[in-house]
């Protein structure tokens, strides 16, 4: 088991998964807000290069797990225009504002949502032409086991991105980087949340969560082939692509 899978955003004697869904219904109302704020809006730069990787192999039907309140699964239907985006995730609370933003921009012929549990999602085998998380893989409570599912869901020679936060591996970004996130990244998204917990959480999956050279090796092991990685904003983020 990979450390980040260990970790709970409350302590309460729950499974991770449980949690981890309280967790997002509460802070699902200033989640955006947050998101945009604390990466100075450069975490939408982050999700076109994800989403750009894409655009050679022309996806019709596509899944975005751990979609949130739709913000790729939007950005992949006005760049990709795909016929079909399924947005799973296991918090009612986001998707419900993913429900809102998706019929203002009047996209609901294109995006559907969907309560899932993405260990054990109930699509059948080889449905999708791709397959993306941005932001939401590090939440998994077994990474393997869910990088398994979305193997399982895409078609053969189907691809997965995945665009996911990581810690600075160079002086003195990494350094700088752990300073923001132990301090003012916890103490701004409380006053904003009202939820401490849930950004201390958010900043400890950061520092566990596998990355570079380590997750290409969990990714081949789950049944991808031809993987790649990218790092951005120096070392804060990374992509990933990948094909089964």
């Amino acid at each position: 088991m990979y450390q980040q899978e260990k970790i709970k955003p409350y302590g309460e004697n729950e499974e991770k998964g449980q949690l981890v869904e309280k967790m997002f219904d509460n802070i699902a109302p200033s989640y955006d807000t947050l998101n945009h704020r604390l990466s100075w809006n450069i975490d939408k730069g982050w999700r076109r290069k994800a989403i750009k990787q894409l655009e050679r192999f022309h996806p019709q039907v596509m899944l975005d797990v751990a979609t949130g309140t739709g913000d790729f699964a939007i950005l992949e239907a006005r760049m990709l225009k795909p016929r079909k985006i399924i947005g799973a995730d296991i918090s009612e609370g986001m998707m419900a504002i993913g429900r809102e933003k998706v019929a203002a921009l009047h996209l609901d012929d294109t995006i559907e949502f969907k309560k899932e549990d993405s260990l054990d999602m109930s699509f059948d085998d080889e449905t999708f032409d791709a397959v993306t998380a941005a932001f939401g893989i590090r939440n998994f409570q077994d990474l393997d086991k869910g990088l398994k599912e979305m193997c399982r869901v895409l078609k053969p020679g189907g691809h997965l991105s995945i665009v996911e936060l990581t810690t600075p591996v160079s002086f003195p970004m990494k350094q700088l980087f752990r300073i923001y996130s132990h301090t003012f990244l916890p103490m701004y998204a409380s006053m904003i949340s009202k939820d401490k917990s849930a950004y201390k959480y958010l900043t400890a999956t950061i520092e566990a969560f596998p990355q570079g050279e380590q997750m290409m090796e969990i990714l081949q092991k789950a049944g991808f082939q031809k993987t790649s990685f990218q790092r951005l904003t120096f070392g804060i983020c990374t992509l990933y692509l990948a094909e089964k």
